[in-house]
């Protein structure tokens, strides 16, 4: 037959044994059964001590009660009271009964006449109390704004013996005084209540905080009969029952403060804990034997382990131990360290690779967790939007993307995995940006709760010029339908009626012809040097020139303009006319483009005026007129392409948003500068500076 072996080096083998020892010696003795006993016993007594007080409570309201009635029939047969009443002396009748009240120990007394009303009262007396109102000796409620109040109450008669004078009412109030009387005469604490609600205790608690005190049920088995309650008032504990004094509304209860017994139990308890303590340290004795054994290499094992928390693991795991199963831990360990080092080394070169790579993409990543809190925010991110990652990390993303024009939140436009929209927020600089965001899960759906990243890139410059070739396109076709239109007009009345036309008629036809075909001649030069500006082509052929020669020729250009308007081109040039190093063709479409806004802006029959001053080698040519101005906010934008003077003039007044764009980049070609003041009568003046000839 073969015998089963048992290692004695076995690890299990020698914490089974050591367990059996204490299992054996804990069963062994009654300390368990003896604290249950000790503390049930404890209980019952206490429990008693409550029963006897209410059963003398429920004694001592009997009393009160009959007392009551016959201070109420004592103070009604008092002959002063029946003299003062017989002589209609009500003045001295209040003193009088203040003396009695207070002889009595009465919180109350109130005197009526035959006719049920009142005579005098002292004390505290209710104003629901009516003379009329006490039929029969005993408890009575009132209730108050704030709270309400409980009286013990009794009526005596008052007669000479021939006629009836009246009645007495006199009364205890259930206060906290009463309480604490009570509490005196049956060495439990006593509380009033009324509906449930506290009226007078002689515990110290608020009484509006009395009903959020925290009650246990106890059960019959333990307290006896009646209704029984555990509750803790400042730390102490306290065992209650209540009791009905008059009907259901009215209760008493007596509480007993078990602090002292607890302590007492407790104290017991531990001593024979001690004693079980005392066993339990005979078993230890034989663990710390064995625990002794294997303690060395299980000191290593925890030494290794604590290594690993610390991220060293280089270091081999070697414990030597005579114990087989330990041996097998301690080489398993070294090989999970060893999977672990190469494992790390992986994610580590990943997680460098991936980070370049995110430092790399120019677009904003974010991930949100499932209550949109921010978890990580890229360089890119933090570069489009102006905040830092430390700023923003595990806080909500609605406290920094504010959508504007919408009411949702930035959650709830978060699009779903693999869409895109665009949403317009206001940046950290309180910018506003329009953001082209895509979002995807990190897991799938079906795990639940899953991070969403965002990829986000600002395409506000897009969405502008987006708007501005829009409403560029719509300017330039108004800018051509408008004349195209006249011209197509009048050319078909030449055609058709030339023959009824008188010459000034014929003459008027020819001349809006040629306003329109000059209107079209200054936009399509504008367009060709708008698109030569864009692709770097654009030049300047500069000469000697003759700045008279120049704006000459550009006011007869604009003459039939001025002519239609009536308005009248003033020119002051110095008397030694300046010769300018310009080119003179790109000169003279600058100052059309200014005339044309001068002529556009500025009102019928005023003047449009034209100088030039010369300073330290360079002139300075302006063109003012008397329109509306330019405002101070808008002076600098107005030299960028597809801007306009007034946003909010007539769309008639619109041109395509080119001509000071082109009268700065040709300005700025020759060298000069280009800018824009208020005149103090009103109206604005544009200026630009041209170099002079050397020697002038």
């Amino acid at each position: 037959m073969k015998r089963l072996r048992i290692d004695s080096r076995s690890l299990s083998v020698q914490m089974i044994f050591s367990f059996i020892l204490l299992a054996l010696l804990t069963a062994a003795t009654v300390g368990i059964p003896s604290i249950l006993l000790i503390g049930n016993q404890f209980d019952r007594q206490a429990w008693a001590l409550v029963e006897q007080g209410a059963r003398t409570s429920q004694t001592l309201y009997s009393i009160r009660r009959s007392g009551i009635i016959d201070l109420s029939l004592l103070i009604a047969q008092r002959p002063t009271l029946r003299q003062l009443l017989l002589e209609g002396d009500y003045k001295s009748l209040p003193n009088y009964l203040i003396s009695l009240m207070r002889g009595a120990g009465l919180d109350m007394v109130l005197v009526c006449d035959s006719d049920e009303g009142t005579i005098a009262e002292v004390g505290e007396v209710f104003p629901l109390i009516a003379c009329k109102v006490i039929d029969d000796p005993g408890y009575y409620i009132f209730a108050g704004e704030e709270r309400q109040t409980v009286q013990l109450l009794s009526a005596g008669p008052i007669g000479t013996g021939l006629e009836e004078l009246g009645h007495v009412i006199v009364g205890w109030t259930l206060d906290d005084k009463f309480a604490r009387e009570m509490r005196d005469e049956t060495g439990l604490e006593h509380t009033v209540l009324v509906d449930g609600r506290l009226v007078a205790t002689s515990l110290s608690i608020e009484k509006d905080k009395f009903t959020e005190v925290a009650r246990t049920l106890v059960s019959p088995t333990i307290a006896g009969e009646g209704t029984h309650t555990m509750f803790n008032l400042d730390g102490v504990p306290y065992y209650a029952t209540r009791l009905h004094v008059n009907g259901d509304r009215l209760e008493a209860e007596v509480s007993l403060a078990v602090g002292e017994i607890t302590t007492n139990r407790r104290q017991l308890i531990w001593a024979l804990a001690g004693i079980i303590l005392l066993v339990v340290a005979v078993g230890s004795s034989f663990g710390v034997y064995l625990s002794r054994r294997i303690g060395g290499t299980l000191a290593g094992l925890s030494e290794a382990a604590e290594a690993f928390s610390r991220g060293d693991l280089d270091t081999p795991v070697n414990v030597g131990t005579s114990v087989r199963e330990v041996s097998l831990v301690a080489h398993a360990l070294d090989g999970a360290r060893s999977d672990l080092r190469y494992t790390l080394d992986q994610l580590m070169n990943e997680k460098a690779w991936s980070d370049h790579l995110l430092e790399a993409i120019v677009e904003g990543i974010m991930t949100l967790d499932e209550g949109g809190r921010i978890t990580f925010f890229s360089l890119g991110a933090e570069q489009i939007t102006g905040w830092s990652a430390e700023e923003v990390l595990d806080r909500s993303c609605d406290n920094f993307f504010l959508p504007l024009d919408v009411s949702e939140s930035f959650r709830e436009l978060i699009p779903s995995p693999g869409q895109r929209r665009k949403i317009m927020v206001e940046l950290a600089d309180g910018k506003q940006a329009t953001l082209a965001i895509t979002g995807a899960r990190l897991a799938p759906s079906e795990v639940g709760e899953a991070e969403v990243v965002l990829v986000f890139r600002d395409i506000s410059e897009e969405e502008a010029v987006h708007r501005l070739l829009g409403h560029f396109m719509a300017n330039v076709s108004h800018e051509f339908r408008t004349p195209l239109s006249a011209l197509a007009a009048s050319i078909e009345l030449l055609i058709d009626q030339t023959s009824d036309f008188s010459p000034s008629e014929i003459h008027e036809l020819l001349n809006s012809l040629h306003l329109g075909i000059l209107g079209l001649q200054t936009l399509v030069d504008n367009l060709l040097e708008s698109a030569s500006i864009e692709t770097g082509h654009f030049r300047v052929s500069t000469r000697q020139a003759d700045l008279a020669e120049i704006i000459g020729e550009a006011a007869s250009m604009m003459q039939p303009l001025l002519d239609k308007h009536e308005q009248r081109l003033v020119v002051e040039l110095p008397a030694a006319i300046p010769v300018v190093l310009a080119d003179p063709k790109r000169t003279v479409q600058v100052l059309v483009n200014l005339l044309s806004n001068a002529n556009k802006f500025g009102p019928d029959q005023s003047e449009i005026f034209v100088g030039a001053t010369v300073s330290d080698g360079w002139v300075r040519v302006v063109v003012a007129d008397r329109g509306p101005g330019v405002s101070p906010g808008r002076r600098k934008s107005v030299f960028f392409r597809f801007s306009h003077l007034e946003p909010g003039a007539d769309e008639n007044q619109y041109g395509a948003g080119l001509g000071l764009s082109v009268v700065k980049a040709i300005i700025e070609a020759h060298g000069g500068d280009v800018g824009i003041d208020d005149l103090p009568e009103g109206g604005c003046m544009f200026w630009f500076t041209l170099p002079l000839v050397s020697g002038q």
